[in-house]
């Protein structure tokens, strides 16, 4: 289907003249506007433009519908007419990023950091749900639960725990390979981090507080210093400071280490690095913050 260039021409006026395009790309139905002034766009001009089905903002991007097949044409004439240089969506974000205050990128950030995860944690949820039943008593029996009146069913809901329990007790590797990820590192290395966070020679986060009151907490001492020899199982406040401090790392070592040896030194001193202030610094501030917040809420609700 052919196009009217005209059209295009309007499009590019209505959202302010090309001076006011900071950037653009496209999806499979919409043109994707970083522009220098949203302020600029005129919206009544868009509507009755032919080539328009649609037009809102979305994270300090303005986006006009355009629809399937023909956002190709349109994208291609508008990058004709403007001059501009093709972006990708990536790219895009990041610059319409830049508009929005601190809290709506730290929003952001959270939030492209826990949707890739999201499958896992409500599957396990789910599960965790059909364990419950299996396993709580007065539910389908009175005073007993369905797998002491069927013991048949009591290694079935053990195999279901175990599958749902796993995202959650290895929530760190989760978050580390999404954390890395969005904060601009390698995430096979935020992978390895959050299994670092989880090591079984590690005290599991789940007994932290039984072997605190009986103080049989496992130490290493570090030259005089005690770093207490803990685990964060299904924590997310340590691996998501961790990761982003390995990611700086990682970023600042690959514009300063030659190619040549990039292989042997870049993940190694990352991860070294990272690793000594997750359990000595990051790692306890961050538990401990995490247990105030977990306190407030519970005594809220």
């Amino acid at each position: 289907m052919a196009i009217d260039r005209k059209n295009v021409e309007r499009i590019v006026e209505a959202v302010g003249g090309k001076d006011n395009i900071e950037a653009a790309t496209h999806c499979v139905t919409r043109l994707r506007f970083a522009l220098v002034d949203d302020s600029k766009v005129d919206s009544q001009a868009l509507e009755a433009n032919d080539l328009v089905k649609g037009q809102f903002s979305s994270q300090g991007q303005f986006q006009v519908v355009i629809g399937p097949g023909l956002v190709d044409q349109v994208y291609n004439e508008m990058m004709d007419i403007t001059g501009g240089a093709r972006v990708s969506k990536d790219e895009v974000k990041n610059i319409a990023s830049k508009k929005q205050n601190p809290l709506q990128r730290a929003i952001k950030t959270l939030a492209d950091i826990f949707i890739p995860i999201l499958p896992a944690i409500v599957m396990a949820g789910l599960l965790l749900g059909i364990n419950n039943l299996l396993t709580g008593p007065g539910i389908f029996y009175e005073g007993q639960s369905l797998i002491q009146v069927h013991p048949e069913w009591a290694d079935v809901a053990s195999i279901i725990n175990l599958i749902a329990s796993t995202a959650f007790t290895f929530l760190p590797v989760l978050i580390g390979w999404s954390a890395v990820r969005q904060f601009g590192g390698n995430p096979l290395l935020g992978i390895v981090l959050g299994l670092i966070l989880v090591n079984p020679d590690l005290l599991s986060a789940y007994q932290y507080a039984d072997a605190k009151l009986e103080g049989t907490v496992p130490v290493w001492n570090l030259f005089g210093f005690e770093v207490e020899k803990i685990g964060y199982q299904g924590q997310v406040l340590p691996v998501l400071v961790s990761a982003y401090i390995l990611a700086k790392i990682e970023k600042f070592l690959n514009k300063r280490v030659h190619d040549s040896i990039k292989l042997l030194v870049v993940a190694p001193v990352a991860l070294l690095v990272t690793g000594f202030l997750a359990f000595v610094l990051v790692g306890p501030i961050t538990f401990a913050i995490g247990n105030v917040l977990t306190s407030g809420l519970v005594s809220i609700f």
